[in-house]
Parts: structure tokens; C-alpha cells; sequence
């Protein structure tokens, strides 16, 4: 007789509940203490019963259940980040329908954008990408990438689910570096597109001379590499790009960058509604 995957997936199954109601602290997580207070109460159990209290209870780790912790936990961070973020969702589009009347906008055009197919599909994108992080700043980003590109009508499929994936990748201090290069060249990418590279290169350098002739103070020892580190993965994220040799003399930085427009867009789109442009 053969048995099949499905098969063996389900005895196990009940093999590893079998194990946990038997463990120590498997009463306590069915019982619904916290998972923090079964592991209190189990090591109370374990010191009040003395070196007899460890033999018995035999491997701390075995007795744990941690399989299970596994699959509670992670069921109540799924739900916990999908509620944060349709929250977070919810209150940025209500501010964004109150900016667009602001700006003349139809019901009609605000109703479409709301129940488009595009958003939608971008919701779902950004719960996938929720998963990913235990930190609400980063559900945050994502909802902010949502509200934006409503705000812009642009949900373009490929661009969006780009920007949720970096979005829950980078760190705070990338995005204020990020920041001062949009701060610094925005101008210059909205300016001078139709400007030979050689110029606009030119003219960031000497945006980026003047930047660290006032800055420099603030990026010595690990402050410099600490900067490095995040243009590294501001540049591998594919929103700014290396444009040329700098002395060590000059900078804590072995390069100047140059703002990307898919970088101008994303740092955009992280901003507050009514903040962008």
C-alpha cells in the first residue's frame, strides 16, 4: 500500500500536537497565555521543581514547542501587519479624496480611481510585501506608495510592485540620504533633461562639492561609512547611480551619485499626501 505526501503530512501533523499537548508548555499556549508568559511560567515550572523539574521536563527546547510558536506567531503577525496597513491605507486615502476635491477634481474621477482594477491589484502587491517586515514605518511606506500613485493616477503595475519591494528593504537613514540627493538635483532632473550627460554630470558635482563643503563634519569615521552603506544599497535598489571618482580628501565617500528618476519618483511617493508636488 503506498502512502501518499498528503498522507504523511497529516500524521506528522498530529504526531507534533500529540508532542505539544504533552510538552510543558504546550498546556499553557492552548490555554491562550501569551507566548512570552508560557515561557515565564514554564521556567518557574522548571526552577521550582529543582534538578527532578529538569529531568523530567528533559530538553528546554523540546519542551518548548517551537513548531507551534511558529505558526501562531506568524498567523497573528500576518494579521496584525494586514490590519496596520489597511488602516494606514484607509487614512491616507481619505486625505487624499480631501486633495483632490482641493484641487477640482470630479466624484466621479475620485470614485474610478478608488475602485480601480490598478489599485486593487496594487492593495494586493502591498500585502504580500507586508509579510515581509515587522516594522510599521516600512507598512507605512507601503501605504504611502498606495495613497501617492492614486493621488498621480498612476498604478503602473511594474513600477508599483518595484517600489513596495525597496520600500520594505531599506533602512530610515537610506531614505534621508536618498533625500539629499533629491533635495540637491531635483531641480536638475526636472530642469535639464534635454542636457547633454557630460553637463548635468558636471553640474552635480558641483552641487555635491558644495554640499560636502558644508556637511563634511557630520560624515567622518563610521558616520562616512554608515553613508557609504547606504548609497550602496540606494544604488543597488537601482535609484541612484555612481557618476564619477572623488578623493577620500574630499569626502568620506569614494563617489558622488546621481539621483535617478525612478529614485525622484519613489522618494516622492513616500512623501506625506499634500506634501508632494
Amino acid at each position: 500500500m503506498t502512502i501518499t505526501g498528503n498522507e504523511v503530512a497529516a500524521a506528522n501533523q498530529v504526531r507534533r500536537d500529540e508532542e505539544l499537548s504533552k510538552s510543558a508548555v504546550g498546556g499553557l499556549i492552548e490555554s491562550g497565555l501569551p507566548v512570552a508568559g508560557a515561557a515565564a511560567s514554564l521556567g518557574t515550572a522548571l526552577v521550582s521543581g529543582g534538578s527532578t523539574g529538569l529531568v523530567v521536563a528533559g530538553s528546554i527546547v523540546a519542551g518548548l514547542g517551537i513548531v507551534d510558536w511558529f505558526r501562531k506567531l506568524g498567523s497573528s503577525k500576518v494579521n496584525e501587519n494586514l490590519e496596520a496597513l489597511g488602516q494606514a491605507t484607509e487614512d491616507a486615502l481619505n486625505r487624499v479624496e480631501n486633495v483632490l476635491k482641493e484641487h477640482g477634481t470630479s466624484i466621479d474621477e475620485i470614485k474610478r480611481r478608488l475602485e480601480s482594477e490598478e489599485l486593487r491589484n496594487a492593495m494586493a502587491s502591498a500585502s504580500l510585501q507586508a509579510l515581509r517586515t515587522t516594522q510599521i514605518d516600512r507598512l507605512n511606506r507601503l501605504a504611502l506608495i498606495l495613497s501617492n500613485g492614486v493621488k498621480e493616477n498612476d498604478l503602473e503595475p511594474e513600477s508599483t510592485d518595484e517600489m513596495m519591494r525597496v520600500a520594505v528593504e531599506l533602512t530610515n537613514t537610506d531614505i534621508e540620504v536618498l533625500g539629499v540627493m533629491y533635495q540637491m538635483q531635483r531641480r536638475i532632473l526636472t530642469g535639464q533633461r534635454n542636457v547633454q550627460q557630460g553637463q548635468r554630470i558636471n553640474h552635480i558635482q558641483r552641487e555635491w562639492q558644495e554640499w560636502w563643503g558644508k556637511n563634511i563634519d557630520r560624515y567622518q569615521g563610521t558616520a562616512g561609512m554608515a553613508f557609504n552603506n547606504s548609497c550602496a544599497r540606494l544604488q543597488a535598489a537601482g535609484l541612484i547611480s555612481s557618476i564619477g571618482a572623488k578623493s577620500f580628501a574630499a569626502s568620506p565617500t569614494t563617489s558622488n551619485h546621481e539621483l535617478l528618476l525612478d529614485g525622484m519618483k519613489f522618494y516622492e511617493r513616500l512623501q506625506e499626501i499634500g506634501t508632494v508636488n
